[in-house]
């Protein structure tokens, strides 16, 4: 049986470098075990901060300790290694910008070869958080109340700024958080109180993104459900992410201790079934493909279930929510990345 050469896809040019090395130690990890050592056989092919691609030995290298490579970038961005013809199917673990918003899935369709995960429409929805909540919206899925904005109102005349923070003091009220629309792992997040803290907060966003969301604060459960599949996805078991610090920021999100898992979740078993239903009506609307970890707020009090938003491209180290999900669902990490990679071959043939 000849092995397919499975392109693992990893680093890139986001601040999610250093979670992507993580993540795609992990999947070759997984591709290592017995059952799938007889269907594939690993390429790594690393994409250093400054966009330079490499692959041999000095991926193998970066994939094995974990540690970034320090940028030294003598060579072509755009000439790729020789490597790149012998894969069968990529399994691009790129988190963030670039990674996750389109970009490379386009460049991997126009190689015409096999891939992971959703294509440019879902995954530029996924990252673009003002494009999936207005796609949320238009599948009628309940969500907070929130705002978009744009850099240029931000970084305006002094008549127009104040009156934006007015707006959004009248809309959404404190607290609200304050996002770059297209970045990651909650980089460039803020929560505010205050009028000075949601200026400060609007300075920083803008430069990040030029596309910002602000969306009203609530007191609520943090849950998330997974999907997996194409055209007839499934949903995993519900967890829940509890944490002591002010909000889930990129500091909490991956320090070790600083947030707790539980899986499954104890919630109300219909509760439990409309999560898995928005998850699925969720990957839907964004037209994502193979995996997706829907996140949700749950409010108690109301019985309410408000849908926050898709992540099209999840942390996939071994600790990381979505495999943990999938886990507890009957469906080991090994297991979760061979059914990845055929679902990724299945959607190529169309």
């Amino acid at each position: 049986m000849t092995k397919l050469q499975v392109g693992l896809l990893f680093g890139g040019r986001s601040g999610e470098h250093e979670v992507s090395i993580r993540s795609a130690k992990a999947i070759a990890n997984a591709l290592s075990t017995p059952h799938n050592t007889e269907k594939y056989e690993v390429l790594p092919i690393y994409i250093q901060k400054d966009g330079l691609w490499q692959a041999g030995e000095v991926a193998q290298q970066v994939l094995e300790s974990g540690t970034a490579l320090v940028s030294n970038n003598s060579g072509n961005l755009w000439q790729f290694p020789s490597q790149v013809t012998q894969v069968d199917v990529w399994f691009p673990i790129l988190h963030g910008p670039n990674g996750e918003d389109g970009t490379i899935q386009g460049l991997l369709q126009l190689m015409q070869v096999p891939f992971v995960g959703s294509g440019v429409l879902g995954s530029a929805m996924g990252m673009d958080k003002i494009a999936m909540k207005m796609a949320f919206s238009q599948a009628g899925l309940a969500q907070v109340k929130y705002m978009a904005v744009n850099r240029s109102e931000v970084w305006s005349s002094p008549c127009v700024f104040p009156k934006l923070c007015d707006q959004i003091e009248e809309t959404l009220g404190y607290p609200c958080f304050v996002k770059p629309a297209n970045l990651g792992s909650s980089v460039g997040i803020a929560k505010v109180r205050s009028r000075a803290e949601l200026e400060a907060a609007l300075d920083s966003a803008a430069s990040y993104d030029r596309r910002i969301i602000v969306e009203a604060g609530v007191v609520a459960r943090e849950v998330e459900c997974a999907v997996l599949g194409n055209d007839y996805p499934k949903a995993s078991v519900v967890g829940e992410i509890t944490f002591n610090s002010d909000f889930y920021d990129y500091e909490t999100k991956y320090t070790q201790g600083q947030a707790d898992l539980l899986i499954p979740a104890l919630l109300p078993d219909a509760i439990i079934r409309q999560i898995q239903d928005m998850a699925l009506q969720a990957f839907k609307a964004v037209d994502a493909a193979g995996l997706g970890r829907v996140d949700f707020f749950y409010v108690e009090k109301t019985g309410e279930v408000l849908i926050n938003e898709i992540n099209t491209l999840p942390g996939f180290t071994a600790t990381s929510m979505y495999p943990e999900l999938w886990a507890a669902t009957g469906v080991p990490f090994p297991e979760l990345v061979d059914q990845l990679i055929q679902l990724g071959l299945e959607r190529h043939k169309g």
